[in-house]
């Protein structure tokens, strides 16, 4: 560990809860890897994501912006041309910018087409890439109903399982994400009972062994030049399904106890009695749906550990260890029957707050390694940092976060009062029933230190927790006059975070402040001057002399 990074991996994992890691607390699922990079870096135990969902999450991730700044507000919602990504910022800092794996990005063919931008050369690729070189794109998403698929994409995983001789038309769903049930059928796992069988490939061969693969792969392509490489797996993300010897690990007896209140249904908020009488809430509030899938889930967790050591021991034989900052999180968590809801949608910390650890191979992160930090940390916070690794100046009137170097290297920085994340669920089952207008169905989460606090649009009351009295976040005080003061505070730091620079992306202050440096009377424009005695002769000698004719007309 003598030199600075060179490199950066920066591995997300789909739908990864934060406290399902041995090294965050979890009783009974360990997680070695992801221990052993703890030990060697920072663990960050309050990292949050700017938005709740896959692809607005991402987007905020991938610009460095949050998610009312770059628009992308919900999964397929285009990510509009002219916001700059990762790769806008490393390339020109001499830092290859590629993906191995999901993003879930739409591409925004229309603004492309409006300006030109071919879809088949370089630059128009990176645009409708997320500004990534792409090594493999695979979104893991090749779900097919009657109306067709879900995602139209070219699918590489499905080609290669093809190529290794699985004989399905989509190999993906019915050998990778289904079981075999007792009849020699095809048990789907999207029927979350099949989430106790085995999925019916081989272990080497399903999704995360197979993106650990194409990592090695990419890898032993370098020629020697500084890379950021995005490894984004889709696992533990549904179908709730994995591959044997995974399937058998973890049963019902390691299922934790669901975090969740009756009292939580008395009164809800009506935005949080939306999502919970929903069918995905409704289904998660069953124990034997818990008891099916939460196995299932911790065994895709200790997949992804077994491959994250397969691949931090490549790393270690190849030396690269000593010059490649490694980074891992997730774009959202998993309500897991938590508050009486599955999947990700409101902000108790099930769902938006992430595991992130990062190893930085610098001495000057030396005195912190094996340590945790409680800054905090929001995911925009990665871009900022990629950039002064790379060894450029953070570009603050674009992207929206702060550098966590300081953090790393045991500083401790004046740093921000609160957390803040989004939602614009105006797409979801629970706007349609409630009947509400898109424009209404926008949520706004502050965390401090100490308070937990969402406002809802819609004319709705808001929710606040008592971090500090109520971790497990069940007693909602939103409608408790005893902390009205609460919440006009919290309701000041939304005010100034909604008044932050987030639209001066092509002007910078430094070069503001240059531009006032240079002024504008030499070049001609005389503002506030009522006659000669006004200004210097010198600013009038392109304005003195004779006065020429007007023309004559004919």
């Amino acid at each position: 560990m003598s030199q600075s990074a060179k490199n950066i991996l920066f591995i997300m994992y789909d739908q990864l809860r934060f406290d399902y890691l041995s090294c965050a607390g979890h009783p009974h699922l360990h997680t070695p890897n992801f221990d052993r990079l703890a030990a060697l870096g920072v663990r960050f135990t309050r990292a949050y994501v700017q938005s709740p969902v896959c692809g607005a999450s991402r987007m905020s991730t991938y610009t460095g912006r949050y998610m009312s700044s770059h628009g992308a507000q919900w999964n397929n919602f285009p990510l509009k041309v002219g916001e700059m990504t990762l790769g806008d910022h490393l390339r020109p800092l001499g830092m290859e910018t590629w993906l191995i794996g999901k993003t879930h990005m739409k591409a925004d063919f229309k603004g492309m087409d409006r300006l030109g931008i071919s879809r088949d050369g370089v630059i128009g690729a990176r645009v409708a890439e997320c500004g990534f070189d792409i090594w493999v794109r695979d979104d893991g998403l090749h779900a097919e109903g009657p109306d067709g698929p879900y995602d139209t994409a070219r699918s590489p995983y499905n080609e290669y399982l093809r190529q290794k001789g699985y004989a399905a038309e989509n190999p993906w769903h019915d050998n990778a994400n289904a079981g075999v049930d007792d009849d020699g059928n095809v048990a789907s796992g999207f029927l979350m009972a099949n989430a106790v069988r085995p999925a019916n490939v081989a272990t080497e061969d399903s999704e995360t062994p197979w993106l650990t693969d194409r990592t090695i792969d990419f890898i032993e392509a370098r020629d020697g030049a500084p890379w950021c490489a995005h490894v984004s797996f889709i696992k533990p993300h549904w179908p709730y399904i994995v591959p044997a010897p995974y399937n058998d690990m973890f049963g019902p007896q390691h299922v934790l106890p669901a975090n969740r209140s009756d009292a939580e249904k008395a009164d809800p908020h009506p935005v949080f009695a939306g999502f919970m009488d929903g069918k995905i809430g409704r289904t998660f509030q069953r124990d034997d749906v818990r008891e099916a899938v939460i196995p299932a889930y911790m065994g895709l967790i200790k997949q992804c550990d077994d491959e994250l050591g397969r691949l931090l021991d490549y790393l270690g034989e190849k030396g690269l260890m000593d010059d490649t900052m490694i980074v891992l999180t997730s774009d959202h968590g998993d309500y897991l029957g938590d508050h009486w809801m599955g999947e990700k949608d409101l902000f108790h910390d099930a769902s938006v707050k992430v595991p992130m650890i990062i190893y930085d191979p610098s001495p000057e992160a030396d005195k912190t390694r094996g340590t945790t930090c409680d800054a905090l940390v929001e995911q925009i916070d990665l871009a900022p940092t990629f950039v002064e690794v790379a060894g450029g100046p953070v570009p603050d009137h674009i992207l929206e976060g702060r550098s966590l170097l300081p953090l790393l290297h045991g500083e401790r920085p004046a740093w921000r009062k609160a957390a803040i994340s989004e939602y614009d669920w105006s797409l979801s089952e629970a706007a349609k029933r409630m009947g509400l207008a898109p424009r209404e169905c926008r949520l706004f989460m502050v965390a401090t230190e100490r308070w937990k606090f969402m406002h809802a649009e819609g004319g709705f009351r808001p929710m606040l927790f008592d971090l500090e009295t109520d971790p497990q976040e069940l007693v909602d005080l939103g409608a408790s006059p005893d902390h009205a003061g609460v919440i006009d505070e919290m309701y000041d730091l939304l005010f100034t975070w909604a008044r932050r620079m987030s639209q001066r992306t092509t002007v910078s202050e430094p070069e503001i402040l240059a531009r006032r440096q240079g002024g504008s009377a030499r070049r001609g424009i005389l503002l506030g001057v009522f006659d000669e005695n006004d200004v210097a002769d010198e600013m009038l000698v392109k304005y003195r002399g004779p006065a020429k004719p007007i023309p004559a007309r004919g």
